[in-house]
């Protein structure tokens, strides 16, 4: 049933997206707050998140419970969140906690919470086919190599991968990716952002010019 609310929703949705959004008609979506300036590619399944201006996510993505900056880059065919089970309990199964499940049997109903938050910060750049464990924290600025499978905090502008995802350096100067956080650049709107935009190119000018 919930699958068929799901399905229904969307397809209701289908000619306001075609005229008011960058959301495919091809993609699924459930209980999530979208950037109107935000694009949701064909086939992605986006479930009780959220995503903020000027940020994309590809093909065939698939996020659940996840909470999506400014301005962040998000390739295709990658997995980001999901459901946990309990590590300390006789089993890890799903059929002795309270939530339904595919099996459609629970042998006992504890109490347990499936769903962990992830939290992927602004201006983020994700490869193609990251995976991407839930509950895990990307930093502002950070870059996360295709393929990569990642299960530990990722720091801000700090460039990650590998399987298991591993650190491989800094983007910048520690100097220079304290200024850029402190200056949350990408929360100004239009007018501003456009204003300093050709100074994207050197870090060491943009952040001399929004700071006079």
């Amino acid at each position: 049933m919930r699958k068929l609310i799901i399905f229904l929703k969307n397809i209701i949705s289908i000619p306001y997206r075609l005229f008011f959004t960058k959301i495919s008609i091809l993609a699924a979506l459930q209980d999530c707050k979208v950037d109107k300036s935000a694009a949701i590619c064909s086939g992605v399944k986006f479930y009780r998140s959220e995503i903020g201006k000027y940020s994309y996510i590809g093909n065939k993505t698939f996020i659940t419970d996840t909470k999506i900056g400014n301005f962040c880059s998000i390739a295709g065919n990658c997995y980001i969140g999901g459901t946990t089970h309990p590590l300390q309990w006789v089993s890890t199964s799903s059929v002795f906690h309270k939530w339904d499940n595919i099996l459609h049997k629970n042998f006992s109903r504890f109490e347990f919470d499936i769903f962990k938050n992830t939290e992927i910060g602004n201006d983020v750049w994700i490869g193609e086919g990251c995976k991407i464990k839930a509950g895990v924290h990307i930093a502002n600025g950070a870059v996360v190599g295709m393929g990569s499978v990642v299960t530990k905090n990722i720091g801000a502008y700090e460039i990650w991968g590998g399987n298991p995802a591993h650190f491989i350096r800094n983007r910048f100067s520690e100097e220079i990716i304290q200024d850029l956080n402190k200056s949350e650049w990408w929360n100004f709107n239009d007018e501003i952002i456009s204003k300093y935009a050709q100074y994207m190119q050197e870090p060491e000018e943009f952040l001399k010019e929004i700071y006079k």
